[in-house]
């Protein structure tokens, strides 16, 4: 099942989806997820999703939160700890966040959304959140969280003042002795800088010395009874702290249980929201299940492109056809259509909406998949042997509730034993009864489908005067690979493509519009200067960009303005935010002419030159001198 969920880029649509996650369980549960087998399992699934995104888009993003450490907090609890201040501080807005939820779910009870039922399982502590607020604030417990801390912190406060100031008395009553103003800390007691050689006129205890020995750090006698009164106050407020911090964990840990039902609650929710959320990404939609086998796709599209580029796709399959055999030319789409049915079944039967407009999908008990060359090389087997090993497994496991798809089927061999294998694997799988796409190159895999019951053509659209595909599917109809067309526009001589007719179906007779397309063409042989010609070919070809065109650059799809046209390299310089580039032609793409949005004659300086220099070109035009240099970009 991973390998399929590989080659569909399910693993990818996982990764998307799993950015939408806030809690690691929700996570989890992301990655464990496969296509459901029951129908009514997968209904229920669709319908949470949907209700959902129904919130989302009447109240906004749900007030979610991670709650990632309610867990093991509530184990330090159970085995006698307490919680620090800021673990207190980060349950107190776990606590909010999920009264918030509560709320928020509330929103949809009033437009009879069944989802937000689901705020009669979540359970707020108001008491509990009260105490926290109260007694913990910025990391701290608060002075009025007991009267006792109170009082104590007060002494404390009372103590030092009284303390600081009999060291300063100590200093300016032997001003003469000391090698600096001003009192110090060290280690906990306060003193008084004093030259090394005056330490014994000074009453007190040397608790410090300076690197250089110069000077000496003593606590006068005066301060050190305060110090020591000190001592005793922080040990009392360092009980009382505890005390209280006990008593707010164990406030949180009465309520475990339930708090546990509300992290499991809040974890169902993230994890519901979150297929919501990727809907909203994909623009996507509920489909329809059945269980009569048939499944029709409107207007659909592979989630991993983009929806403005992509064209859309209609596919149906069932009432009758079991089995759609995809034929057209290379870069055609033909393997990215068969990767959106089946990668859209697949998301449907995991509970998540479809990249359609409109679907129709049937439940199917696996997706079994043969895309890709398949080589094999730590067992040593060739493209072909791994391709044949895949395809026999395939029609090992597949059954009635099958969904089938394989790319190329019978290519990597001989062009007649590979046609061979591919209608014997296509009799199997009719016989087989499971729902099937495949794609082939071979004419007689065509007109085997034509004229077998419950296997139907379909073909991938081909423009055949831009020589460009329109990735438009066609069911009902046959493809053309359209290799001689395309080899004829390219300028092959006809003589050629009558004698590749001849090798390829023994006869050399053209189609009259290949005729006319290659009765022109002559194979010229260039000996010498091709290097050269090739060079002024680029030099003399019209530009295809102009000053002020506003282009793409592939692969990032940033959006600039040319500069400057292509030299005879085909390079180009585009203006982005905040700098300009070099880039090959091939790279960039254009969106709209120059000529769309400027008038004629419009100055370009404006957009591509400095405030400055314009000034300065200005001045030059006006005939006046100047002396500052202009920097050309």
């Amino acid at each position: 099942m991973i390998k399929t969920e590989h080659i569909l880029e399910f693993d990818k649509i996982k990764e998307t989806w799993k950015t939408f996650a806030l809690t690691e369980n929700a996570r989890t549960e992301i990655e464990k997820t496969k296509p459901m087998m029951s129908e009514r399992e997968v209904a229920a699934r669709l319908r949470e999703t949907s209700e959902a995104k129904n919130m989302i888009e009447k109240f906004g993003q749900p007030p979610l939160a991670a709650m990632s450490n309610i867990r093991e907090w509530m184990h330090i609890a159970e085995t006698g700890g307490c919680l620090t201040p800021e673990q207190l501080e980060e349950a107190e807005k776990a606590l909010v966040a999920v009264e918030r939820m509560k709320k928020y779910l509330c929103q949809g009870k009033n437009y009879h959304i069944p989802l937000a039922f689901y705020e009669e399982n979540l359970y707020s502590f108001e008491d509990i959140r009260e105490a926290i607020s109260q007694q913990i604030r910025g990391g701290q417990v608060c002075d009025g969280a007991s009267r006792t801390l109170k009082s104590c912190r007060q002494d404390i406060e009372k103590e030092e003042r009284t303390m600081r100031e009999k060291a300063d008395n100590a200093l300016r009553a032997n001003k003469s002795c000391m090698a600096d103003s001003f009192s110090t800390l060290r280690n906990g007691h306060i003193c008084i800088p004093v030259k090394s050689e005056f330490k014994s006129r000074i009453k007190g205890n040397v608790i410090d010395r300076s690197a250089t020995g110069s000077t000496v750090f003593i606590e006068p006698t005066a301060a050190a009874r305060h110090y020591d009164a000190l001592q005793l106050l922080y040990i009392e407020e360092e009980n009382e702290v505890r005390r209280i911090l006990y008593v707010l964990t164990d406030m949180l840990y009465q309520q475990k249980e339930v708090i546990e039902q509300d992290l499991c609650m809040i974890e169902k929710m993230d994890f519901i929201f979150s297929k919501a959320k990727l809907s909203l990404e994909y623009d996507g939609t509920e489909p329809v299940i059945n269980t009569e086998r048939r499944i029709v796709i409107k207007d659909g599209r592979h989630p991993l492109m983009d929806k403005n580029i992509c064209v859309p796709l209609q596919f149906s399959v069932g009432n009758g056809v079991n089995g759609i055999v995809i034929t057209g030319p290379n870069t055609g789409g033909k393997t990215v259509a068969l990767k959106t049915v089946a990668l859209n079944c697949m998301m449907a039967q995991s509970g998540l909406h479809v990249t359609c407009r409109q679907a129709e999908i049937c439940m199917n008990s696996n997706f079994l998949c043969d895309i890709g060359d398949g080589q094999n090389l730590s067992e040593n087997l060739s493209t072909f042997s791994a391709h044949i090993a895949n395809v026999l497994d395939i029609l090992k496991k597949a059954g009635r509730e099958s969904l089938v798809i394989m790319d190329e089927l019978g290519s990597g061999t001989d062009p007649a034993e590979g046609m061979g294998i591919a209608v014997a694997i296509l009799e199997e799988l009719r016989n087989s009864g499971a729902l099937f796409l495949v794609t082939t190159h071979y004419p007689e895999v065509k007109q085997y489908a034509d004229r077998t019951e419950g296997i139907q053509n379909a073909r991938m659209t081909f423009n055949r005067e831009t020589l460009k595909p329109e990735y438009q599917l066609v069911i009902g109809e046959a493809g053309e690979s359209c290799a001689f067309y395309i080899a004829g526009k390219m300028g092959m001589p006809e003589h050629m493509i009558k004698n590749a007719a001849m090798a390829a179906y023994g006869k050399d007779e053209l189609p009259e519009d290949l005729r006319n397309l290659t009765s022109g063409n002559q194979l010229k042989k260039e000996r010498t200067g091709g290097i050269q010609k090739q060079k002024n070919i680029l030099s003399t070809a019209k530009a295809k960009f102009h000053p002020g065109d506003s282009v793409m650059i592939l692969p990032d799809k940033k959006i600039g303005i040319v500069c400057q046209p292509e030299n005879e390299k085909g390079v180009l310089r585009v203006q982005l935010p905040g700098k300009k580039i070099y880039i090959n032609h091939k790279r960039v793409k254009l969106v709209v002419a120059a000529e769309k949005l400027y008038p004629e004659d419009y100055d370009f300086s404006i957009i591509f030159d400095t405030v400055e220099n314009r000034k300065l070109r200005h001045q030059l035009d006006r005939g006046k001198m100047i002396e500052k240099e202009i920097t050309l970009e």
